[in-house]
């Protein structure tokens, strides 16, 4: 059994991974910023452990995290999935709204993972896993903050990739196209046909998909695969 954390864990992808990993019989702890009914909901349902914090703030990060180690008895899988999105013209983008997208998206990670990091390390062992978006790989017009941040994953996992190789860490990342979630259910019927046509396989993707390609670089099978990232978008970004 392993022990899972998983970050932007109440909906979408993240609720997927957290019914993925308690399917698995491991222990899972999730994260959640704000829904509260969604997360107890969740809670309840798989017996996940839920933690209320915002971990775009480095102090709750770490809180999040002391908790989740505390109440697993440590953290084998470390899933960075927090993340918002907005569309907005470059030049309309606020410095608040910049830094709140970078923060969430990337610096959440960041804090994140060097919380959990001391104990993997002790342990010579564990799995870190970046979720990151396509437009991280091919930028997309109106979501210059969003694109950067997710592009900064990329980095950040190929550089934590290096750094905890020799203590027998492993850290990916997956980089989802356009998956039927709440962050894409606005997006009105001409848009979602738009990018169906222009994805290879025709649709949109699930959240599920995502967690079994989150699943399969958590594992044992996934031991010698390190600092890679793992396009699950359909062959959009190909």
């Amino acid at each position: 059994m392993r022990r899972v954390l998983i970050s932007g864990g109440s909906r979408g992808i993240g609720r997927a991974l957290v019914e993925y990993f308690r399917a698995q019989g491991d222990a899972v702890a999730f994260i959640y910023r704000q829904s509260d009914d969604a997360a107890a909901e969740l809670s309840a349902k798989t017996g996940a452990r839920a933690i209320r914090a915002d971990v775009s703030d480095p102090d709750e990060a770490r809180r999040a995290a002391g908790l989740a180690i505390e109440t697993l008895g440590g953290v084998d899988v470390l899933v960075n999935n927090a993340g918002i999105a907005q569309i907005k013209l470059f030049t309309d983008v606020s410095d608040e709204e910049w830094r709140r997208m970078i923060d969430t998206n990337l610096s959440s990670a960041f804090y994140l993972s060097r919380a959990v990091a001391p104990d993997m390390i002790s342990r010579k062992s564990g799995r870190i896993v970046n979720v990151g978006s396509m437009w991280g790989k091919v930028g997309a017009s109106c979501e210059v903050h969003y694109s950067a941040s997710k592009a900064g994953l990329r980095g950040l996992t190929m550089a934590l990739a290096k750094e905890l190789g020799p203590s027998g860490i492993t850290v990916n990342c997956v980089e989802p196209g356009v998956i039927e979630t709440d962050m894409n259910a606005a997006l009105d019927e001409e848009t979602r046909a738009a990018l169906c046509d222009e994805t290879p396989l025709c649709r949109m993707g699930a959240p599920e998909e995502v967690a079994a390609a989150v699943g399969f670089l958590s594992s044992e099978e996934a031991g010698f695969i390190t600092g890679q990232i793992l396009g699950v978008d359909g062959g959009y970004a190909i």
